[in-house]
């Protein structure tokens, strides 16, 4: 089996707010993928003594081991149990009711030789090679169907749209939110690869339309997950008008996960 893991920070001075890691169990016979994009919180608003890093690393780690070592779980129950396990963490110092609690973005996959199942909280990617070589892009769409002029400010975007009916869902420290992730089960025989992708790295694709997602998964798999940051490096660079960044800042942390089952 091949894979790779990548994260590249936006600044490099700054610590990297993404997790990736892959699971291999020690039967042989399955294994999992995780990726989280934490979400940068404003420099005057937040409520919490930990860092974003901290809360990616902790909720990372228990996907991780839940997913390899409960099989009994569904993968949203896997996701309910390891926020509800990252919350404890910080119950007793932090305001986890504040809505800029630490939180990210969740990709999950686990697959054993019967299925492949997976789960997508906010805007985060999973794609899906068949062994035809078709590629489908497995998304949580809600960010990105909120209308811009609604994201006025963070306060009106954390008053009104933030784990909100009728706006998106990250997870954070409510076990509830696993509920309203992307979820399915495709069977093992469909899927020849998987790549998961923080909103970073997307953006070869969906911000500055280099290409379509089969053309972002030839070049990850042809050149890899280094190659595809510098190219998103190169166009934010290039970028100087704004015309396709917009409010978006110059540079954000970018992961790639690739995995050929």
């Amino acid at each position: 089996m091949r894979s790779e893991l990548i994260s590249v920070p936006g600044d490099p001075a700054r610590p990297d707010e993404d997790y990736a890691s892959l699971g291999l169990p020690a039967s042989g016979q399955g294994g999992s993928l995780v990726v989280l994009d934490g979400v940068t919180p404003p420099s005057t608003d937040y409520a919490c003594l930990h860092s974003v890093p901290w809360f990616t690393a902790r909720l990372g780690g228990s996907l991780h081991e839940l997913s390899v070592s409960r099989r009994d779980l569904t993968l949203p129950e896997v996701l309910a149990h390891a926020i509800a396990r990252t919350a404890d963490a910080h119950r007793a110092t932090c305001d986890l009711s504040h809505p800029r609690t630490p939180q990210a973005t969740v990709v999950l996959a686990r697959w054993s030789r019967e299925s492949v199942e997976y789960l997508i909280l906010s805007d985060s990617a999973l794609l899906v090679e068949s062994p035809a070589g078709v590629v489908t892009p497995l998304l949580d769409d809600r960010l990105s169907r909120v209308p811009r002029a609604t994201l006025t400010s963070h306060t009106a975007t954390d008053a009104t749209l933030r784990n909100k009916e009728g706006g998106f869902f990250t997870a954070a420290a409510d076990p509830s939110v696993a509920s309203r992730a992307v979820t399915g089960t495709l069977p093992r025989s469909e899927v020849r690869a998987l790549a998961a992708l923080t909103d970073g790295a997307t953006r070869w694709t969906d911000k500055f339309h280099e290409g379509d997602w089969t053309d972002l998964f030839a070049l990850v798999r042809k050149e890899g997950g280094q190659a595809l940051i510098d190219r998103v490096r190169a166009l934010e660079l290039a970028d100087v008008e704004r015309a396709f960044l917009g409010r978006s800042k110059q540079h954000d942390d970018a992961t790639v996960a690739y995995v050929e089952l």
